[in-house]
């Protein structure tokens, strides 16, 4: 998440994120100062793309990558088709299991523990896409 800050507000906007201890990184991009949360969930969630559209890289047409959650003794496999997120907290993963049945795993980046895997390939008749590139992120 990126926060536009004038020169007034900035010594008071600072010194409000350190005493929240958020890590922020400073630019300036033309129009202004700008901080960016890389505690925010829209951070944490490029983070995620770039981590499974890299595994999805090494593996071959027949696969794409499924994710395998373990929870209350329980464990979940389903083919992951896209992520989002939702600010400042909450990250979204949409899929389908095996049988083809549509998913939805809501969590906050503080419970993030998942398992990245091969799995067979749902449609192998449509063309692979990358992770990330929907509409499904909310600030």
């Amino acid at each position: 998440m990126s926060v536009f800050v004038d020169k007034e507000r900035l010594s008071s906007y600072f010194l409000s994120l350190i005493m929240k201890r958020v890590e922020v990184s400073i630019m300036f991009n033309g129009r202004g100062i700008v901080a960016v949360d890389h505690n925010s969930a829209s951070e944490f969630y490029k983070r995620l793309v770039e981590m499974i559209n890299e595994f999805d890289d090494g593996l071959d047409s027949d696969h794409e990558v499924g994710m395998r959650l373990v929870s209350f003794g329980q464990t979940v496999k389903f083919h992951v088709q896209d992520l989002g997120f939702y600010n400042p907290s909450l990250i979204r993963f949409y899929g389908a299991t095996e049988a083809g049945d549509k998913v939805e795993l809501i969590q906050h980046v503080s419970q993030i523990s998942f398992l990245l895997m091969s799995v067979k390939r749902l449609n192998p008749e449509e063309p692979k896409r990358k992770i990330g590139f929907s509409d499904h992120n909310e600030e």
